[in-house]
């Protein structure tokens, strides 16, 4: 995000003190960001806050119609900004953006602005369902360059409950971070992917389990840039924190539990998938006998008997259609190429990324990761340690270009990777 030059466009409603934690972690992760209050925000949150949150004066329409800038301060601010932000976004802003009003420096600098732009609605749940409302919804939508965040449902400030609630400030993080990952771009739109995420647990009892410490977090952030990038997505996971949940945008879930459990689902739902991204991390073995009821202390066995558990990847390579792209994780440690040239092999994969656990900020339960990127051509990628939803996006990247006109060759070599240092002598 350092250097990255966010305008946030912020409209009168309540649902305006939340922006300023979107502008606080921008500001804190380095990104430059400026601000346009409307007549209408000034009356929940000052330009003075703001413009101490963004580290820059905040601009007002009274700066608009002051001969202070060189040029014209709609064209600089629409010229300068990378991505525009409108949250909340009113009925009235939303109005003016359908039909290409502009009053205002606000919705001036929008029309003077060619970058995408993110729209988080917040209204009453009846100004939202409003067939006007939804008419000028859906009409801003069809421009290529207008992306949604929420709303979502919850109790509002006039203490209802319903729909019209602003997207939370990590949703509208996670959409901006993903717009700036793409410029916009929806180069899945039309496909139907199908994810699985988290750690399964395998049972030996009602309270103990075989598992392992994968979160779900790089599930999560795989499900987040697909959708972002126009996918229908499907996440088959494991037990997940309701926090992490929570991130989700609208995607289809399906929870599990055990591999078997995995296993079911993620082949009940390959026919229809074009890409299937396995990130899971699945047990491959589970205790041979599963009892039913707590064994005390004195009865838990010296020696546990194991059984395998189904090989998800590889059934997923074996019955893949011509049509589908499967993509594979290997968390592994030490050096981490070899185990996963045999993995992307061995299960008839297109690519396949190697991340080392062993490492500092990376692999289970942490917001980062890094990795090598490996592709059934022999193409590799280093990735350095960044945001897990950042990994998601390059390895989209990756995978879209994947030659997929021929069985072997006909890609370019993207030459030596530059290393990260934690790969030094691997």
């Amino acid at each position: 995000m350092k250097g990255r030059r966010i305008l946030l466009g912020l409209g009168g409603g309540i649902a305006a003190y939340k922006v300023c934690e979107v502008i606080s972690s921008l500001a804190k992760s380095g990104a430059e960001v400026r601000a346009i209050l409307t007549d209408a925000a000034q009356e929940f949150i000052t330009p003075l806050s703001v413009a101490t949150l963004c580290r820059h004066p905040a601009y007002t329409d009274q700066d608009f119609w002051q001969p202070t800038h060189a040029r014209p301060l709609h064209i600089e601010l629409g010229e300068w900004a990378e991505l525009l932000v409108l949250a909340p976004l009113t009925a009235n802003t939303l109005g003016k953006l359908a039909h290409g009003l502009a009053d205002n420096l606000l919705t001036n600098t929008v029309l003077a602005s060619t970058c995408p732009i993110l729209l988080a609605p917040a209204m009453n749940t009846d100004m939202w369902e409003q067939r006007t409302v939804q008419a000028n919804w859906q009409q801003v939508l069809g421009n290529p360059r207008c992306h949604g965040v929420g709303p979502g449902a919850g109790i509002l400030a006039c203490d209802r409950v319903g729909m019209g609630r602003m997207a939370e400030p990590p949703e509208i993080l996670v959409a901006i971070e993903s717009l700036l990952q793409t410029g916009g771009r929806r180069d899945l739109a039309g496909q139907r992917v199908l994810i699985s995420g988290a750690s399964t647990r395998e049972y030996l009892d009602p309270v103990r389990f075989l598992g392992n410490p994968s979160t779900g977090k790089m599930g999560v952030a795989l499900a987040q840039a697909a959708y972002y990038r126009g996918a229908a997505v499907t996440l088959v996971h494991g037990p997940m924190e309701a926090s992490l949940r929570s991130l989700l945008p609208p995607v289809q879930t399906v929870p599990v539990t055990t591999g078997e459990e995995m296993y079911a689902a993620m082949l009940a739902h390959q026919p229809e998938a074009d890409w299937i991204v396995m990130s899971a991390a699945v047990a491959d073995v589970k205790p041979a006998r599963y009892v039913a009821e707590k064994l005390p202390k004195r009865s838990l066995p010296d020696q546990l008997e194991l059984a395998p558990v189904p090989d998800i990847l590889m059934t997923l390579g074996d019955r893949r259609l011509p049509r589908q792209t499967l993509v594979g994780f290997a968390a592994q440690t030490g050096d981490i190429l070899p185990p996963a040239r045999d993995k992307l092999q061995r299960k008839k994969l297109d690519a396949i990324a190697a991340n080392p656990v062993d490492q500092a900020d990376s692999g289970f339960g942490t917001s980062t990761n890094q990795a090598i990127f490996l592709d059934r051509h022999g193409r590799q990628q280093a990735i350095a340690p960044c945001s897990k939803l950042s990994m998601a996006h390059q390895l989209y990247d990756f995978v879209l270009t994947i030659d997929t006109s021929n069985g072997a060759g006909g890609l370019a070599d993207l030459g030596q990777p530059d290393w990260p240092e934690s790969f030094k002598g691997q």
